[in-house]
């Protein structure tokens, strides 16, 4: 079988780089740390990848705004490159401080195969403070999404400051027509949180937790799926464990959602591209 080879890019405060990458490991792709001047420099070419990872942190110390200067730059060096990337039919993934960037650099929404301009912000969360917590969300069934098809309701965590998905009427409107909108934050039974707090953590625009282009192939979302590739790292997994042992549902190799969803990636490129 041929490698899926993702891209996850270090450097310059980005600190989910060695969880996303041991994520994708476990969902059965070949993950490469790139650091990235590297990337700029032409030491290591997107060629040769198939899904490229823009994970969690705080690049560049989020100075001028979270994910403002990794998108700049990359912009600037690595624009064109990127896009022929998601033209040939490869994935995009931007994870927290990730999708940050990627809403910066107008790679989302891209509507009409626009991955230039910029129509969505995420700002500071209404709360006034960073949160830490886990939160459930909802899947939109209908959304073209490739990493979150077959998810329905689930929790990651959150760790963000800079959170709150924001954009005009007209361009909600269009994303929720087009079912670009792939993940909301709910309540625990997978109903609409309606903004409600903490639930809604940031105070997202129609609970907004994460969203895909046109395609479905570029992805970006606030939660971290990459922090629960194991039953372990949730906080209520023994009491989990436990309801499963009284049901007599404990499956032999538990995945969680978190590793599901990056499978999702890996098993499109291999039925699409390989």
């Amino acid at each position: 079988m041929s490698d899926v080879n993702v891209l996850v890019l270090a450097g310059y405060g980005l600190n989910c780089d060695h969880e996303t990458a041991h994520a994708f490991q476990l969902a059965g792709a070949v993950s490469t740390r790139v650091h990235i001047n590297a990337l700029i420099a032409g030491e290591v070419k997107l060629d040769g990848f198939h899904i490229l990872t823009f994970g969690g942190g705080f690049s560049w110390g989020d100075d001028h705004g979270a994910g403002v200067v990794q998108a700049v730059r990359m912009k600037t060096h690595l624009g064109k490159a990127i896009e022929d990337f998601i033209q040939s039919g490869k994935l995009v993934i931007g994870i927290c401080n990730g999708f940050q960037t990627l809403v910066n650099m107008g790679l989302l929404p891209g509507f009409d195969n626009d991955y230039r301009s910029r129509r969505v912000a995420l700002i500071h969360n209404d709360c006034g403070n960073f949160r830490d917590d886990w939160v459930t969300l909802k899947v939109n069934e209908k959304s073209p999404c490739v990493f979150t098809q077959e998810l329905d309701v689930m929790e990651y965590p959150i760790r963000h400051g800079e959170g709150k998905f924001y954009a005009e009427a007209d361009v909600i409107k269009r994303l929720t027509d087009q079912n670009q909108i792939a993940l909301r934050y709910s309540l625990n039974n997978g109903t609409p949180a309606n903004g409600k707090f903490p639930e809604n953590p940031n105070g997202s625009v129609d609970d907004i937790a994460g969203i895909c282009d046109q395609t479905g192939r570029v992805f970006g979302l606030m939660p971290h799926p990459e922090a629960y590739s194991h039953p372990v790292n949730h906080p209520a997994w023994t009491r989990k464990k436990e309801a499963a042992i009284r049901t007599g549902k404990i499956p032999d190799n538990p995945e969680t959602p978190g590793i599901r969803l990056f499978r999702n990636g890996v098993d499109y490129i291999r039925k699409n591209i390989l």
